[in-house]
């Protein structure tokens, strides 16, 4: 692992990324990955005003040690109406790197690399590996079929293999990693590194309900199923008995209103902050509208742990 690209990329020991997750991310699992000597990253969503993002930014600048490194991710599609201010105020303070997710990363890595930020983008196919990297992306994060959240379509192997033959930059695998054996897998597979997410729900540092922790160790890979009714793009969940009540497609009269080229934007718009409500309140009080997104690495967590302790088991098995 002390070899791969990433290393170098993000001055880190280890090619792993704390994978950016909406409510779970917060500033002290990030603190504690980059203590381990990897990346940490944190949705910009997770802050719901300008002051908080500020102090974030502040406090892991002040918290950054050697062989360790934080960014945030930036959802960039119209749906995010606070995207571009965002943008500015992690140029404004510095990160060492952001991640892009859901649209068009120009914007970003323009500004960015004017502040000397890494730029990695987010992408399921290889047509939009390309695009990015035509952009000036410094890395390809290449979400597969196993990753929580918003995953791809093709398996990991199949991915990794296509990108990395095709593309120049770093492609670092997203989805599957749950142990040290995946890791060596992905990078068997071409990847300079590995962003692994739903391991750290049920960590003591991460930011959300006891309930949702227990769930990420009860729970395993065949509990997990895709939802449309979240952002309105496919997302993984737990599949919990409120989840499977309300369904899992778009109602007909949503599927409907987005094949309207002038609705669409608006029903997104509005599907996206509906959906990211209910994972709010899921996450972060006792409800029975339980919604938890996660991914089937899930499978691996047994106990509810220190992020130290996660990061350890990855590298060490």
């Amino acid at each position: 692992m002390k070899s791969a690209k990433l290393n170098n990329l993000l001055n880190i020991k280890y090619p792993i990324i704390q994978a950016p997750m909406f409510l779970v991310s917060n500033t002290k699992m990030v603190i504690e990955a980059m203590k381990a000597g990897i990346a940490g990253c944190i949705p910009a969503l997770n802050y719901r005003n300008e002051e908080d993002l500020r102090l974030a930014l502040k406090e892991l600048k002040a918290a950054k040690v050697e062989g360790g490194s934080y960014g945030f991710n930036l959802i960039v599609n119209k749906s995010n109406i606070k995207y571009l201010r965002q943008l500015e105020i992690l140029c404004d303070e510095g990160v060492d790197f952001i991640i892009t997710s859901l649209g068009s990363p120009e914007e970003t890595i323009k500004q960015a690399h004017k502040h000397n930020i890494k730029v990695f983008c987010d992408v399921t196919d290889l047509s939009f590996a390309k695009k990015v990297e035509s952009l000036g992306a410094d890395a390809i994060i290449a979400v597969n079929n196993e990753a929580g959240g918003h995953r791809g379509n093709m398996n990991a192997e199949e991915l990794i293999k296509l990108i990395a033959s095709n593309c120049s930059i770093p492609v670092i695998s997203a989805g599957g990693v749950g142990r040290r054996v995946d890791i060596d897998k992905m990078l068997s597979f071409g990847a300079e590194g590995v962003s692994v997410g739903s391991p750290f729900i049920a960590s003591v540092e991460a930011g959300v309900t006891e309930e949702y922790k227990q769930a990420c160790v009860k729970f395993g890979a065949k509990d997990i199923i895709m939802t449309e009714r979240i952002s309105g793009t496919p997302c993984t969940v737990i599949k919990t008995p409120y989840v499977e009540k309300i369904g899992t497609k778009q109602s007909w009269i949503e599927s409907f209103l987005n094949k309207n080229k002038k609705l669409k934007k608006w029903v997104k718009l509005i599907r996206f902050m509906i959906g990211t409500n209910t994972v709010t309140n899921a996450a972060t009080k006792a409800t029975y509208k339980t919604v938890w997104v996660a991914g089937p690495s899930i499978e691996h967590t047994k106990e509810i742990l220190p992020v130290s302790r996660i990061i350890d088991k990855l590298i060490n098995d």
